[in-house]
């Protein structure tokens, strides 16, 4: 058995090891959680240039999201990424022949589950020359329920409830066709980003591995100590 000062020094190590292991499951888990807001954003799109945009659709209802329509700045072009599951639509002005909405429509059966997220991207432009650009958004879901996301910015600079998906345009760097390019310097962008936070959540989780064989190892040698000295008290 343990005496008074051994449960001490065993209480000492394992509450702060228990925190950090919650702390650590909550950070491994809710790593990567998607915003409750539809998102756009971009790593090649520039001011009056082409590019791939990323749209980023969170699931907030009980039910799934069946489909998706964006609207786009008059564009004189676009291209959607297949996607199992969802069939895609271009919209297009008659007069004009500018594309000036995407619509995804899920499968039978299909959709963005119950609290989870999907990524729509298309490539295309060019895009106003301008530091950002709203990309008003309609989400339904298999209920019927719609949330029109297209609200702008509170005057007093706080969010609103539904707030458009903006996308912040670089500076032009002379190049307005981003085409495949662009594309593989996302592509590889993005892959390092995930290779380098994949890394860092693996990590820490080794970190609180250790740190609990630690503790063990600990509450062992207290164990030993306990008993080494009731042996000498009863001696």
């Amino acid at each position: 058995m343990l005496n008074n000062t051994s449960r001490a020094h065993l209480r000492r190590i394992l509450v702060p090891v228990a925190a950090a292991a919650v702390v650590g499951v909550a950070s491994l888990t809710g790593a990567g959680a998607a915003s409750a807001h539809v998102t756009a954003n971009s790593a090649t799109v520039t001011q009056g240039g082409y590019g791939i945009v990323n749209l980023v659709v969170p699931n907030e209802e009980d039910v799934p999201t069946v489909s998706l329509r964006v609207s786009v700045p008059n564009l004189a072009g676009v291209r959607t990424e297949p996607m199992p599951g969802w069939k895609s639509q271009i919209i297009k002005d008659p007069a004009t022949e500018e594309v000036t909405a995407v619509v995804w429509t899920a499968d039978p059966g299909q959709g963005i589950p119950v609290g989870q997220f999907e990524e729509f991207r298309i490539q295309g432009g060019p895009f106003p020359e301008q530091e950002t650009v709203a990309l008003p958004a309609v989400q339904t879901y298999a209920n019927g329920v719609t949330v029109d996301w297209s609200q702008p910015e509170n005057a007093d600079g706080s969010e609103p409830e539904h707030p458009a998906p903006t996308l912040t345009l670089a500076p032009s760097n002379g190049d307005h066709h981003g085409g495949a390019h662009g594309a593989n310097d996302q592509a590889d962008a993005q892959s390092d980003s995930s290779t380098s936070d994949t890394a860092a959540r693996w990590l820490g989780g080794v970190g609180l591995l250790l740190g609990a064989i630690g503790a063990v190892v600990g509450v062992a040698a207290l164990s030993r100590r306990g008993k080494k000295s009731g042996g000498s008290d009863d001696a």
